[in-house]
């Protein structure tokens, strides 16, 4: 018998039966479905954070000073002034996998620009933070160095607080006050949206260090409140942070007994560390909503075994006419096969709009993927072929007369 012709049979056979079929179908729609909606929302959870990872910057190691015993209390890190900018450029001049170093001065200001004024986070760097932290340019351009080397007044605006005080205006080349003193606006950075912690990352202003420390800080020390770190890939940050700690301890004159004055941080680790947690989730959540697709295809090899039960005669009809035992099993397997299948694709479309529906209503971010979708479909076929083979071998073993008698 051709394939084609068992493929027709199959479908008159369900066709027979339009209820049931539609019944079994929305088992695997809803298991097919839910899998789709549930990998979708992991995956979503997934490319937020990379997402979130790569607008900080990859490749990132964050030093920061250590921390200070006061009267045998122990502060946390940061508290103790250990860190310099000298300390940043003998990084990136003697290490040689660091691509680019910045120091940090932060603090938060009040910014006026005349009857405006926003509140916000004010840092202090050097020309190289934009390779740093992959900042962009939407307008103007970043200081150079001879800014960072003058301890310019000159200031770069986050989308935000470029909203807030500029309404309608082009802020470049405008003139805004910092803590009574005037700084000329030179660049407005290209938003980056929300932090994974809700923070708003274009709510800040960048200034050059120097200015920073000597300006507004009015401090002759050199002193900063933490530094980021580049290098080319992940590797290379390994091998950078055993580097920099051996730097910084032989410029800080410490002894082989005493503990390190600093704290670095791998962001590398940070970013696989969120990796695991969210494939995980994409994994748990996956295997929860594959339990549904299990019922499906029980559901299946229900209905199949009820159909071989009420189709005993025809199949005696068939075998006596000169069907083989084989094509009797192909016949059955293939009904199973179309079921599957047929609520396979219409669960993935039914799964892709509930994902799509619970990003909008509810603001979660999905994200569904075309590896989801072919292996959602395979899948469905493989129940089909599982969960039918064993009414189809049943239906093929039957004996012709002891089928013909059957009532």
């Amino acid at each position: 018998m051709h394939s084609l012709i068992i493929l027709k049979v199959a479908l008159r056979a369900l066709a027979r039966n339009r209820l049931r079929s539609t019944l079994t179908l929305l088992g695997m729609v809803f298991g097919v479905g839910a899998v789709i909606a549930m990998v979708s929302l992991g995956q979503g959870a997934q490319r937020m954070v990379q997402d979130q990872i790569q607008s900080v910057g990859t490749n990132l190691l964050f030093v920061q000073p250590g921390s200070r015993n006061t009267g045998g209390a122990q502060t946390g890190a940061g508290f103790n002034p250990t860190l310099t900018a000298e300390d940043v450029d003998a990084i990136a001049q003697e290490i040689p996998v660091v691509l680019a170093a910045s120091p940090m001065v932060t603090s938060r200001s009040q910014l006026i620009f005349g009857n405006q004024n926003w509140q916000t986070q004010l840092v202090g760097t050097n020309e190289m933070a934009p390779q740093v932290r992959t900042w962009k340019m939407a307008a103007g351009e970043f200081f150079n160095d001879g800014d960072v080397r003058s301890a310019s007044r000159v200031i770069v605006l986050g989308k935000t607080v470029a909203d807030n005080l500029f309404q309608g205006i082009d802020p470049i080349g405008q003139t805004l006050r910092v803590r009574n003193l005037p700084f000329r606006v030179v660049g407005v950075l290209a938003p980056k949206g929300q932090s994974a912690m809700g923070q708003d990352q274009d709510d800040l202003t960048v200034i050059p260090y120097t200015t920073a420390q000597k300006k507004l800080r009015r401090s002759a020390l050199s002193w900063i409140d933490n530094a980021m770190v580049v290098t080319a890939s992940p590797l290379a940050s390994r091998v950078a942070e055993t580097q920099i700690a051996e730097l910084l301890r032989q410029r800080h004159n410490l002894r082989a007994d005493e503990p390190d004055d600093f704290q670095i941080r791998n962001l590398t680790d940070v970013a696989q560390a969120a990796e695991q947690v969210t494939t995980i989730l994409t994994l748990f959540l996956g295997s929860i909503a594959a339990v549904s697709l299990l019922v499906g295809g029980i559901g299946i090899m229900n209905i199949m075994l009820v159909s071989v039960t009420e189709r005993t005669r025809e199949i005696g009809i068939r075998m006596a006419v000169g069907a083989r035992a084989g094509q009797i099993r192909m016949q059955f397997l293939t009904e199973s096969v179309v079921l599957s299948l047929a609520g396979g694709v219409i669960g993935i479309l039914f799964g892709s709009a509930l994902a799509i529906a619970i990003s909008r209503v509810m603001g979660w971010p999905v994200l569904v993927s075309s590896l989801a979708v072919i292996v959602s479909f395979v899948f469905s076929a493989a129940v089909g072929v599982f969960f039918g083979y064993y009414p189809a071998h049943r239906a093929a073993s039957l004996d012709p007369i002891e089928a013909l008698r059957y009532e």
